[in-house]
């Protein structure tokens, strides 16, 4: 499987992502940007998720039907052609780190999943009907991981 290169301006990849993308802090959404979308694609999907949460692999952000000729989005918004679905804290778009306090540094995955077709989602899918519904339809995929603690 060919590999997208995912990246932000705002943190590298495995180092801390700041305040201001936390729950507790702005809770924006951090900039990120894309290469190496293979052209057959006909969909991008962009994921966060936290596997380091208590209760199980917490969503924090799914944004399904981007553009994929896109090549990133600004902090704060949705991806070019994006919806938008409900994350784990019950609500629409981006919902930031927040670990419980005195946890070690959880793990915030980005993933850019590159789709030879349309995935069919719930409006608040778990990470597992994610990972499940882009199965097969994959072609590529990108990551990256932020870091944070209170």
């Amino acid at each position: 499987m060919t590999g997208i290169d995912l990246r932000s301006s705002a943190f590298e990849d495995h180092s801390p992502i700041a305040r201001h993308y936390a729950l507790e802090g702005e809770n924006v959404s951090p900039p990120l940007s894309w290469s190496g979308v293979p052209e057959d694609a006909a969909e991008l999907v962009l994921v966060c998720e936290d596997p380091d949460a208590p209760s199980g692999t917490f969503v924090h952000w799914i944004v399904v039907g981007v553009d994929p000729r896109s090549d990133g989005v600004d902090a704060g918004q949705v991806p070019p052609g994006g919806t938008e679905l409900v994350n784990g804290y019950g609500r629409e778009g981006w919902g930031g780190p927040h670990p419980p306090p005195g946890d070690d540094a959880h793990h915030y995955v980005f993933r850019l999943l590159a789709l030879s077709e349309p995935c069919d989602l719930s409006d608040a899918p778990s990470a597992d009907e994610v990972h499940r519904a882009v199965g097969k339809r994959q072609l590529a995929e990108g990551e990256l991981v932020g870091l944070y603690r209170r």
